[in-house]
């Protein structure tokens, strides 16, 4: 569904991303882990059109979109939740839901995805009239999630979910995200610097560093590399 060949990404003289190859087939769930620095947001930002490549291709379910809007690529299926999650803060919570069903035209067909949103997040109908700057870190990316969801992607970019949450509303995050997998046949491609949570979720991963792939496999071919242990994993792990 989306394969990435040869891209690289430049800010300036900076060569953040080095020929950066990868491939997320149809239903995976595919992690991309890596330290801070190592280019796991920007190849994410490239993928969504936010971010412009200066060479390599992308291509999006048999689409080249490297050089497409960001809006394009949405409606071509796929969508983006950043890091830090972006709620709009004075907006209502359903205000931003809505948003993310900017491209959709048929009012029955996004009252029933809110419906399905607020099903799945039941907090989110709870507090759907609050301001969003007004929630939890984790309610906030409960409603970044929803708020991607909305557009009926068949691709989800997952940037960072588990950032600044506490252990156990991450592992909800990461459980929502498995049974979308299950249930709707999403595909995630995943960012995530706990790659213990990633690779526990995830078909296959990719390691970068310093803007490189360094190695691929399945998670527990990662899980079992002993560099994998020791630079994400801790060293108690070698054990």
């Amino acid at each position: 569904m989306l394969t990435l060949r040869n891209v690289d990404i430049h800010y300036g003289r900076v060569h953040a991303v080095r020929r950066v190859s990868l491939h997320v087939a149809s239903g995976e769930i595919v992690a991309l882990i890596g330290a801070n620095g190592a280019g796991k947001t920007t190849l994410l930002s490239a993928i969504s059109g936010v971010e412009r490549v200066s060479g390599g291709e992308i291509e999006f379910d048999g689409k080249r979109i490297e050089a497409e809007k960001p809006e394009r690529i949405v409606r071509l299926g796929l969508s983006h939740v950043p890091e830090r999650r972006l709620v709009f803060g004075p907006l209502s919570v359903a205000d931003n839901l809505l948003l993310g069903a900017y491209t959709k035209f048929r009012h029955r067909e996004v009252a029933a995805d809110l419906d399905e949103i607020y099903a799945m997040f039941p907090v989110l109908r709870e507090r759907r009239d609050q301001q969003a700057a007004a929630l939890s870190g984790g309610e906030q990316q409960m409603l970044a999630i929803g708020r991607a969801l909305m557009a009926r992607p068949r691709c989800l970019l997952l940037d960072e979910p588990g950032m600044g949450l506490a252990p156990q509303v991450c592992k909800e995050i990461f459980r929502h995200v498995s049974t979308l997998r299950r249930d709707k046949g999403l595909t995630v491609l995943l960012v995530e610097q706990n790659a213990k949570s990633a690779l526990a979720v995830a078909d296959r991963g990719y390691v970068l560093e310093t803007g490189r792939v360094l190695l691929s496999g399945t998670s527990e071919e990662l899980l079992a590399n002993h560099d994998v242990r020791r630079a994400y994993l801790g060293r108690e792990k070698d054990n």
